[in-house]
């Protein structure tokens, strides 16, 4: 018994030091080898036995098709081109005005975000948006902000916005109609509330002017023939959403076929994209999921389940309430990626649907808006800043999110609160 004991002590001190680690990421090595780390670790002292942390793996295969799908996208469309020229036409459209320049960034960020995943908006577009302002000589922070932040906020418009969802979900994906319904008007909400925040708090430096000529970037064909495989996937992955199917499968296929099409027209080696691929990043999913199967046999879940279903017997807009805002208090404490697979095993457990399910599922997603530890999409932007020489310390990010997070998950699920009451009416 006290061996027993001694053993879920060691591997709950494991687990912990790992994610700490990689949230702290000491001597800036990379967070995967903290938690690759960590997870080999369970597994050479025999914490976790090897076929559970194989079953752990291969439950995220869905994921990890899906990320790779998304980078490797989002790689051709940098490659070609899509983002400078973006990035270029937000310039020009914004007339001289940074307020415009701001609201256009954020209407881009949020077209990627919906359409390419929130990963595409921190790693690909913030590189892009911080060499046009740096040209159009403005302050670049609300616009980086704005990466950060949108990347999170608008997240949760459709199942293929964010690999949380897929983690949250993966015992049973919405259809689509039925995500739109429930998550439609929240996302609306969250859009428009994180952007009036960020213009109140960026309005001094928005006030200046766009004083410079900036350089016309045309879109080349390969780049046109990127954007027109974007539409055609992401119509074959609402199409997969609607038929219950996983996403993951799809979306990598829809990224290899496009990627064919485009090296072959711009006759170009597409192995080279691949090396750009962040292969660490699905190794580091990996870990996370070996490490939640190894925390929930210790019983996790079922303190989480019972949690939860205190929760769930409360008043509908209350328990909604609370389990949204511990969950998004949560996702900065372990990061949105560990927390949606125990929140998804949670939900899971206890047979959760309708309201307080969706209230998970928005704080998974807007909850990391509140400090840089809360997703692998905020960190990932942090790490984009860095090899640009620039850097968002973590109070200087909570500052935004400690006004911008709070309001934008109250309106979200006020707005999901009153789609659910009126479901009910009918």
């Amino acid at each position: 018994m006290v061996a027993v004991e001694s053993g879920h002590l060691l591997l709950g001190l494991i687990v912990g030091v790992s994610i700490l680690l990689m949230l702290v990421r000491p001597r800036n090595i990379p967070e995967v080898y903290w938690v690759g780390g960590g997870a080999l670790m369970l597994v050479a002292l025999r914490l976790v036995p090897l076929r559970l942390a194989g079953r752990a793996v291969a439950e995220g295969s869905d994921v990890y098709l899906f990320l790779i799908g998304m980078m490797l996208l989002s790689e051709v469309a940098r490659e070609h081109g899509v983002f400078d020229w973006l990035s270029s036409l937000a310039i020009r459209r914004a007339e001289g005005s940074a307020t415009r320049l701001f609201a256009l960034v954020y209407g881009i960020g949020t077209v990627v975000t919906i359409c390419m995943s929130n990963d595409a908006t921190a790693v690909v577009l913030t590189p892009a948006i911080l060499a046009a302002v740096r040209k159009a000589k403005v302050e670049s922070l609300p616009h980086l902000f704005t990466c950060a932040l949108i990347a999170n906020a608008a997240s949760f418009v459709l199942p293929i916005s964010n690999p949380a969802n897929l983690v949250v979900f993966h015992e049973g994906m919405p259809p689509l109609g039925q995500w739109l319904v429930a998550f439609g008007v929240p996302s609306v909400l969250s859009i428009a509330s994180t952007y009036l925040v960020m213009r109140v708090i960026f309005r001094d430096d928005l006030r200046a002017a766009i004083e410079c000529e900036v350089e016309d970037v045309p879109l080349r064909v390969e780049g046109k023939v990127v954007l027109a495989g974007l539409a055609l996937m992401v119509g074959v992955l609402l199409a997969a959403s609607a038929l219950k199917k996983d996403l993951g499968l799809p979306a990598c296929c829809a990224a290899l076929a496009i990627t064919a099409v485009v090296s072959i027209k711009a006759r170009s080696n597409p192995l080279k994209l691949a090396r750009e691929i962040s292969w660490g990043t699905l190794v580091l999913v990996a870990g996370l999921f070996v490490m939640v199967d190894a925390v929930e046999s210790l019983g996790l879940l079922k303190v989480t389940e019972r949690w939860l279903a205190r929760a769930m017997q409360l008043a509908p807009a209350v328990g909604a309430a609370v389990a949204g805002f511990a969950v998004a208090v949560a996702n900065n404490v372990v990061n949105n990626l560990p927390l949606g697979l125990i929140a998804g095993g949670t939900l899971h457990a206890a047979h959760a649907k309708g309201l307080i399910a969706n209230a998970v599922l928005i704080a998974v997603d807007l909850g990391p808006n509140l400090s840089i530890t809360g997703s692998l999409a905020t960190i990932l932007w942090l790490l984009a800043l860095r090899k640009e020489g620039l850097d968002v310390g973590f109070w200087r990010f909570l500052k935004v999110g400690m006004l911008a997070m709070p309001i934008a998950l109250i309106c979200s699920l006020g707005g999901a609160l009153a789609m659910q009451m009126l479901a009910s009416s009918r």
